[in-house]
């Protein structure tokens, strides 16, 4: 190894990893951004006597970083790329016999160590940025784990800036903690919140004139996608000199777009890079002293209940901030413009959520089966796989005959490890095969799972005649490669007639399938969900649709890719998984239940006519479906009744069990409980009869229990003049009576009820019934404030009797004056 002139953080721990390395088979190493363990490590360990002429395998999330590290150690080497130090990325390979240093992306590493379950010929595998805690990253290390348990010599060293090294010092058998302090160079950090009311862009634009004003160097801008990074870059290219260079760098660019946007800027010139996350960790890029951070990433979100990924605008934790703030100390002293107060920084999550914990398992799963494994707790993850997004991806991986019942792979299955694809798109490929269109397939899946290729159009089958009539180099690589899935699978028989885009697709996406309801560009996805496109769009005029990219909630998606797909190639397609079945819906005009006889795949309703309904029990629970959607109040409660449930709330409220919660709250909350068992035979929430919520009542408060609280909280109160006045237990404050003060005079012990031990809220009404105060102390009603109250009545209701000691005065329940 030539030696390399300058010296860096990472060197001085150097000695010690190796040391570390020779006595055992793991190890963890912390360095700061700009350490340079990515290009030192693997060139120190060449050298290593445990090596014996193995290959070292470093593992980086990213293509961009994986050729970028290969490029820099080749460079010191004094060699090119793909002698001593190469790199396997997806469409680009460049490695040798004499290759003993791979870079590899993590996936790329997955296949390795499937077809190679003991990596015979590998003497170590380094897992760089393991921080960034990808699926891929975290399913290559329980995988490596596995295989170290049949090579206890494999060396496993985990490489990060920013780690939770307890935790992994503890999955990997206590394994020795090697730090690496400092940074290359220091960064000075400034604070910088926008104003209200102002746009990221904006922000970001103003804060990158400032920096160009008081600051030199180049500048990295950190923004969370390719819409905001265009946006930026034409702003800028406006309002900059010409002596400035702006370059986007973000994963759907050419691998030649991308080289230059990491190049170094052209002597006398300055440079301002604008880039997503792909430029956080493994890069540097010469010249960089300015790093103007917008705080934002975006981030795939997993769907279990759709099976779909969705992209989210989130704020980035305070590890991915530390990695972006060290891009700027790299080559020299530098500057970090975060745009956000101190106190968000303080109150950010401190590391990113791990990947495996958000999103779609389903090529981990198929993966694992093919290892043998239908149970992830068997396997040595940092984080377990959540339950929900497991469940899922079974059930789909099932739906592609992937999986048997029990959940172990089948034939199929293998086949579609064998392809390096999501299980979707390798099984359209077979698919393919079968009908005689493998490549046609297998160009859909390339157009698929690389972005950007072919165009934005919504129609798939518009981005497939561009991307077949390109002739750029990454168009080039992508064809290549899907003639070599085409070929692995073979081009299978031919068919009596051409299978369109979409009947292909469908067999990646049969959950995706979509059918038109209501006005144009809406539509329901065969797993439920509802999404839409523009109305002017041509595919708006369909009455059916595969759809392979989405975006937005489930109530209300938005169909950013899709083809077109009629009745008869679904039939054909998927006739063992289209069922006839009478379904039950709630019809809300007319409030009831109503009966289809339908064909469907799963939502998608193939055919459908009027039906007889024939399962009442089913009937009662949509009707309870329905009035816990509506609430309570479409229910034809008697006054008897809401009486009944307030004096048993104030029970419950009071005394706790065993007196029921039967406030609208608690009983809407699980209606099907204790009302559906009474609506045997009811079809419409109109014929439900106050004697059905009698019985059901009943069933909750039982006769027993009624007596009981007729002794407790009677029903109404006596008065002086034998009037019984009902008592409101619902009432706000307490049980409540409203009553003519008149009715109350010669009363001079305050009415209560519960043996005294509760008294009563009293709302005194006037001779016109209405209120003139509330007390829930009469006699100090009569002796205080009494004096005024009848002033006042008396100038009101001058022949009515008002006295001045109420309390020995004769009540009367007279409604109208004497002599009227």
């Amino acid at each position: 190894m030539k030696k390399v002139l300058s010296s860096l953080p990472i060197d001085d721990v150097l000695d010690q990893l190796s040391t570390t390395l020779n006595e055992q088979a793991f190890a963890i190493l912390v360095a700061a951004p700009g350490a340079g363990k990515t290009t030192r490590v693997p060139l120190a360990l060449l050298d290593a006597e445990w090596r014996n002429d193995g290959r070292i395998i470093m593992l980086e999330p990213r293509r961009i970083a994986a050729r970028a590290a290969a490029h820099r150690m080749a460079q010191s080497l004094g060699e090119k790329v793909g002698e001593t130090v190469g790199y396997r990325v997806r469409l680009d390979t460049r490695v040798s016999a004499k290759t003993r240093i791979e870079v590899v992306t993590e996936g790329v590493f997955t296949r390795m160590i499937l077809d190679d379950p003991e990596l015979n010929g590998v003497a170590a595998v380094i897992f760089d940025e393991f921080h960034e805690r990808s699926l891929d990253g975290d399913l290559g290390l329980a995988l490596a784990l596995d295989t170290a348990i049949l090579r206890p010599k494999l060396r496993i060293l985990i490489m990060s800036a920013t780690l939770d090294s307890a935790q992994m010092s503890k999955l990997l058998a206590d394994a020795p903690l090697i730090v690496s302090e400092g940074r290359a160079f220091p960064v000075e950090t400034h604070y910088v919140p926008p104003k209200p009311n102002v746009f990221v862009e904006d922000h970001v634009v103003l804060t990158v004139l400032n920096a160009l004003q008081e600051e030199h160097g180049s500048i990295l801008v950190f923004l969370p996608g390719q819409a905001e990074i265009r946006r930026v870059a034409e702003r800028l290219s406006s309002a900059v000199s010409d002596t400035i260079d702006i370059a986007p760098l973000y994963g759907r660019l050419t691998p030649e777009q991308q080289d230059r946007a990491i190049a170094p800027a052209v002597e006398g010139r300055r440079k301002i890079v604008i880039a997503t996350s792909i430029a956080q960790t493994s890069l540097t890029i010469e010249g960089i002293r300015i790093v103007v951070d917008s705080g934002l990433a975006r981030v795939p979100v997993y769907e279990p209940a759709t099976a779909l990924t969705r992209l989210e605008t989130r704020t980035i934790s305070q590890a991915a901030a530390t990695q972006r703030q060290g891009r700027a100390g790299r080559t020299q002293d530098g500057v970090c413009y975060r745009l956000w107060s101190k106190g968000q920084n303080a109150a950010q999550a401190a590391f990113d959520t791990p990947e495996i914990l958000a999103a779609d398992l389903t090529g981990l799963v198929l993966n694992l089966a093919s290892w043998g494994v239908t149970d992830p707790n068997q396997m040595q993850f940092v984080d377990q796989p959540p339950a929900p997004a497991w469940a899922e991806a079974v059930a789909l991986l099932k739906d592609l005959d992937a999986l048997d019942e029990r959940g172990q792979i089948t034939d199929h299955g293998r086949a579609l490890v064998g392809l390096p694809l999501h299980p979707r798109l390798a099984h359209m490929v077979h698919q393919g095969k079968t009908c005689g269109n493998a490549q046609l397939a297998a160009d859909i899946a390339a157009l698929v799972s690389e972005h950007g290729l072919g165009g934005d159009a919504i129609d798939i089958e518009e981005r497939l005649r561009i991307f077949l009539s390109d002739r750029s180099p990454r168009a080039t690589d992508a064809k290549s490669l899907s003639k070599r899935w085409a070929k692995e699978v073979g081009e299978g028989g031919k068919q009596t007639r051409e299978t369109s885009v979409g009947q292909l697709i469908a067999y990646a996406y049969p959950d995706r399938i979509a059918q038109a309801a209501g006005r144009p560009g809406r539509f329901r996805l065969a797993n439920g969900r509802a999404a839409s496109l523009p109305a002017t769009n041509p595919l708006a005029q369909q009455k059916f649709l595969v759809v392979t990219d989405i975006t937005g909630q489930a109530a209300n998606g938005r169909i950013r890719a899709a083809a077109g797909i009629d009745l008869v190639e679904i039939e054909e397609s998927f006739s063992a998984h289209i069922v006839e079945e009478t379904r039950l819906e709630f019809d809300t005009q007319s409030r009831s239940v109503r009966a289809r006889r339908v064909r469907a795949l799963k939502q998608v309703v193939l055919a459908e006519a009027p039906a007889k309904i024939e399962d009442q029990d089913a009937a009662a629970a949509v009707l309870c479906t329905a009035i816990k959607a509506l609430g309570l109040n479409v229910l034809p409660w008697t006054k008897s009744q809401l009486a009944i449930r307030a004096r048993a709330n104030y029970l419950h409220q009071t005394l706790g069990a065993p007196w029921p919660d039967l406030s609208d709250l608690a009983l809407q909350k699980d209606v099907a409980s204790w009302l559906q068992p009474y609506l045997f035979g009811e079809t419409a929430i109109a014929k439900i009869s106050p004697q059905v919520l009698d019985s059901a009542l009943l069933a909750l408060l039982p006769w027993g229990m009624r007596n009981q609280m007729d002794e407790l909280l009677p029903t109404h109160f006596e008065v002086p003049t034998g009037s019984r006045i009902a008592i409101n237990y619902a009432h706000e404050t307490a049980p409540a009576i409203e009553v003519r003060v008149q009715e109350l005079f010669g009363l001079s012990k305050h009415p209560s009820v519960a043996e005294g031990k509760i008294r009563l809220l009293v709302i005194l009404l006037s001779p016109a019934h209405r209120p003139i105060q509330m007390t829930q102390d009469l006699p100090g009603f009569w002796q205080g404030s009494w004096a005024d109250v009848a002033k006042d009545l008396k100038g009101r209701y001058p022949r009515h009797f008002w006295p001045d000691n109420p309390a020995a005065a004769k009540a009367t329940s007279r409604a109208k004056p004497r002599g009227s």
